[in-house]
């Protein structure tokens, strides 16, 4: 649904009940970037900065029902449909949770996590290369470190706003002024993950595809690990979050392994993708409840 506003517009968007809030709110709230993102500490509202047929503007999501509410400004209401795709994307409003929970369950470690969160959903994208440049600059480095040197690539190289709301100031570089940027140098990391950055933004320029729905996670994957300085971690996790492929898993993934740790120890990246066998074709979201409770444990310590 479309709703005008004085100084913006509205949209409504549905979503499959049950439908966990606070559970996809604080995960875009641990990984908020300073200067484009944001979420209010009562956990009510994620807003952002973004990029609209080269105008910039602003968005603001809150819950609402069975619905979530979104209120825009600065963006042409003529963009309201892609905008509402894209953010439907981004908050997996068409996920289907039964169907979900049903392959799910049966895995014995899979199945209380699935009963105690069942309207857990898997975070997309609103920017497909803004989350290639997070997977890369997250390569062996905790969120909260990666999500530090993306504020700092904001500061470098985003496009300052006209008139800044709140915290809100910038909006995250597009390809264009990453091809030729020396990232490594600016925000202090080695050199190859920078280099990397510079590859995906070469890459994106060259083929506008680069991001279009893939025939197969195996071919998403070959697409992006064809990329220097991408790997199956970093490929996968595109192919989950920009990709919205369901059956994505970084397999390697230490907050995986850690999280299926049991009496015995760790799996081996070989043992959880046999194990994940089984999840098909919902892999991805069994990953994001595996690093739910993982999350949980490691702040308990």
């Amino acid at each position: 649904m479309f709703v005008e506003a004085p100084d913006g517009f509205g949209l409504c968007l549905p979503c499959h009940p049950p439908y966990d809030w606070a559970a996809i709110h604080a995960f875009l709230g641990k990984r908020a970037i300073t200067g484009i993102e944001s979420v209010a500490p009562d956990g009510s509202a994620y807003r952002r900065t973004i990029r609209v047929a080269e105008r910039h503007g602003f968005l603001t999501v809150e819950p609402a029902g069975d619905h979530l509410h979104v209120a825009l400004r600065g963006i042409d209401p003529l963009h309201a449909s892609p905008v509402a795709e894209r953010l439907r994307r981004l908050f997996d409003c068409d996920a289907d949770p039964a169907a979900i929970a049903a392959c799910l369950t049966a895995d014995p470690i899979l199945a209380p996590l699935v009963a105690a969160r069942p309207g857990l959903r898997l975070p997309g994208a609103w920017d497909p290369f803004e989350t290639g440049c997070r997977a890369i600059l997250g390569q062996q480095v905790s969120v909260a470190a990666a999500i530090g040197l993306a504020g700092k690539l904001v500061a470098a190289f985003g496009t300052p706003l006209a008139a800044p709301v709140g915290g809100l100031t910038h909006v995250f570089p597009d390809p264009a002024a990453l091809v030729e940027a020396d990232v490594a140098l600016a925000l202090n990391m080695p050199r190859a993950r920078g280099a990397a950055i510079r590859a995906l933004a070469g890459a994106a320029l060259a083929n506008p595809d680069l991001f279009a729905p893939a025939e197969s996670l195996e071919s998403a994957v070959l697409r992006f690990t064809a990329i220097r300085g991408i790997g199956p971690w970093t490929a996968q996790y595109i192919a989950m979050r920009a990709l919205k492929l369901p059956d994505a898993l970084p397999v390697g993934d230490v907050g995986l392994l850690r999280a299926l740790e049991t009496g015995t120890g760790r799996p081996s990246p070989a043992e959880l993708l046999a194990r994940a066998e089984a999840w098909r074709p919902y892999r991805a979201y069994a990953a994001q409840h595996l690093w739910a409770a993982d999350e949980v444990v490691v702040r308990r310590r």
